[in-house]
């Protein structure tokens, strides 16, 4: 299960917040307990512990005292606009860099986002609305 090269904390945090950009965990929603998240997956509580106090201090899940952890209301919402601002940074600004260095112009980067963002869309929307063959187990 967690057999990436980050720490196993790190891992855990990673998921939780992948689980409330997808809508898997809601605001105001429980999760795991440390000790059921050690439990579950065969970890050290200390592990999972660590995991959530990184995600406390980020605001994404809450303690309520003698209850347990839950998401927090606007975490969601935190999480995209912390990813879309490390989008910008680490992926859009890059880019306008090399187009500067190479003389593309910012048009043409422009339309090259719009058409791949716009195949892209449509392959989504096919894959999820196209009817399936017979004998195809989707």
């Amino acid at each position: 299960m967690f057999d990436g090269r980050d720490p196993i904390y790190l891992q855990i945090a990673d998921r939780i917040r992948g689980d409330v950009l997808s809508g898997a965990l809601a605001g105001e929603e429980q999760v795991m307990s440390t000790t059921q998240y050690a439990t579950t997956f065969r970890i050290n509580p200390a592990t999972a512990a660590k995991a959530f106090a990184l995600l406390v201090d980020e605001g994404v899940l809450y303690k309520r005292r003698g209850i347990g952890m839950f998401v927090s209301p606007d975490a969601r919402e935190h999480l995209l606009t912390a990813r879309r601002e490390r989008f910008f940074v680490e992926v859009v600004d890059p880019v306008a860099a090399e187009a500067a260095v190479l003389g593309v112009p910012v048009d043409a980067v422009v339309e090259r986002l719009r058409s791949g963002y716009a195949a892209r869309a449509t392959a989504a929307t096919t894959t999820t609305t196209a009817p399936h063959e017979e004998g195809d187990p989707r």
